[in-house]
C-alpha cells in the first residue's frame, strides 16, 4: 500500500485551489462541504456565476490574477489544477519546501497526497482508491457502492450522533458500551430508518437501549438530521 488513508478536519484551516476549471470547480465545491475556515481561488479568468454568491456571503475569497508564492502564507492544504504544468510544478516544489499538504490534479508524481473517489451520505464517507493506477476503476467502484448504501445511512448515522453520547453519559462498562452499540448496527434499526416508520424506529430502540433512555427516545427520534 504506497498511500496512507486518512481523513482531515478542515473546519479552522486555510485552503488554496489555484486553477478552477471544470476539474478545479469540484475540488472547490468538495472543499466547500467540508466548511474550511478560509478557502481562497485563484485564477486568471473572471469567476463565473456560480461563484458569486459564494464570494458575497464570504464563503470563499477569489482572485483574478496569477498565482503568488505569497498565497501559500498559512496554508494547509493546496489544490493546483492550472492548463500550466510548469506552474503546478512550480507549486509542488513550493508546497514541498514549506511542508503544506498538495494535490496537482492528473499528475500524482508531483502531489503529497493524492484524491480518492468517494461516496457520502450524511456522517458516512466511503473512499476509493487505486493508488492512481486506475481512476476509471476507483469510480466504478464508487458508483457500485452508492447502489448499496443509500439515503437511509444518513439518517441512521444522524440518529446514532444523537444517541450515542446518551449512552456514553450512563457511565456503564466499556464493555457494555460496545455491546449496546454492536446490537443496534445489527439489529433491524437500518431497516427501521429506511421504512420511514418512527413507531418501528422506537420499539427497535426500546428492545436494544437500557430503560433508563427510554423515556428520552421518542424526542431523539423526532430531531431534525
Amino acid at each position: 500500500m504506497r498511500y496512507y488513508p486518512i481523513l482531515l478536519d478542515l473546519h479552522d484551516k486555510y485552503c488554496l485551489v489555484v486553477g478552477v476549471g471544470q476539474v478545479g470547480t469540484r475540488k472547490v465545491r468538495t472543499l466547500l462541504s467540508c466548511a474550511p475556515g478560509r478557502l481562497r481561488i485563484v485564477d486568471t479568468r473572471e469567476p463565473d456565476p456560480c461563484w458569486r454568491e459564494l464570494i458575497e456571503q464570504g464563503l470563499v475569497e477569489y482572485h483574478i490574477r496569477t498565482f503568488l508564492p505569497e498565497d501559500l502564507e498559512g496554508c494547509f492544504l493546496v489544490i493546483a489544477s492550472t492548463s500550466d504544468e510548469n506552474l503546478n510544478w512550480r507549486i509542488s516544489r513550493l508546497c514541498a519546501e514549506r511542508g503544506i499538504l498538495c494535490n496537482i490534479v492528473d499528475q500524482p508524481e508531483k502531489c503529497s497526497f493524492i484524491l480518492p473517489a468517494m461516496h457520502s451520505q450524511g456522517d458516512l464517507t466511503i473512499a476509493v482508491s487505486t493508488s492512481g493506477s486506475s481512476p476509471a476503476l476507483a469510480k466504478k467502484i464508487r458508483q457500485d457502492l452508492g447502489a448499496c448504501f443509500g439515503p437511509e445511512y444518513a439518517r441512521f448515522l444522524a440518529l446514532m450522533r444523537r444517541l450515542r453520547p446518551l449512552i456514553l453519559d450512563l457511565n456503564l462498562p466499556t464493555s457494555e458500551n460496545t455491546a449496546v452499540f454492536r446490537a443496534l448496527t445489527q439489529s433491524q434499526l437500518l431497516d427501521a430508518v429506511q421504512s420511514g416508520n418512527d413507531a418501528r424506529i422506537l420499539e427497535v430502540l426500546r428492545r436494544h437501549l437500557p430503560e433508563s433512555l427510554h423515556p428520552r427516545l421518542e424526542d431523539v427520534i423526532g430531531e431534525p438530521d
